[in-house]
């Protein structure tokens, strides 16, 4: 190891480092994560696509499904002919769980919150109809990498029993 170089400067003295005595520069800091970088985030993961929807007899439609807002939100965009609506879902770490914003064309506006129940997402709120308490829910299930099935229930003696009012069968576009 060498000697610090020691030069005269007026008839002062100014020490400049060698080798080895450099100044070891303090630990940095890793940078944050991103913004929505939890896996709990990528939940709704195996609904992002475009999907072809059926439903009861006739009933046709299509949902397109897309992350946005740098990956923090899950926007989607239903199209059923006379009935149409958007979404906006997020996951939401300061209560662990999941919630949704509904609006369409007919004026309903419907907040949910939820997740993932065994092998089922489930979104649900509680509303009141002439009043009396109504609980509702968004079911997916049988969730594959090209298709699942979505079911709206309602449960109007605290959600000891649910009815299925309406199953939409999903199909990836492809």
């Amino acid at each position: 190891m060498r000697a610090p170089l020691l030069l005269g400067v007026l008839g002062g003295l100014s020490v400049v480092p060698g080798p080895g005595l450099a100044q070891e520069a303090a630990p940095e800091e890793p940078p944050p994560p991103p913004p929505c970088s939890a896996p709990e985030f990528r939940q709704l993961d195996f609904w992002v696509g475009t999907w072809d929807l059926t439903w009861g007899e006739d009933g046709r439609g299509t949902n397109v499904i897309e992350r946005a807002y740098d990956d923090c939100v899950i926007l989607e965009r239903f199209d059923g002919g006379d009935f149409e609506g958007m979404s906006m879902s997020t996951w939401v770490p300061a209560i662990g769980a999941w919630r949704q914003t509904w609006v369409d064309n007919q004026g309903g506006y419907l907040e949910f919150v939820g997740g993932w129940e065994d092998d089922r997402m489930v979104l649900s709120r509680t509303t009141t109809r002439d009043g009396k308490e109504i609980s509702q829910r968004m079911v997916f299930h049988d969730i594959g990498e090209n298709s699942l099935l979505w079911d709206w229930e309602s449960s109007e003696d605290g959600e000891k029993s649910w009815k299925t009012l309406w199953q939409i069968r999903y199909r990836r576009r492809g």
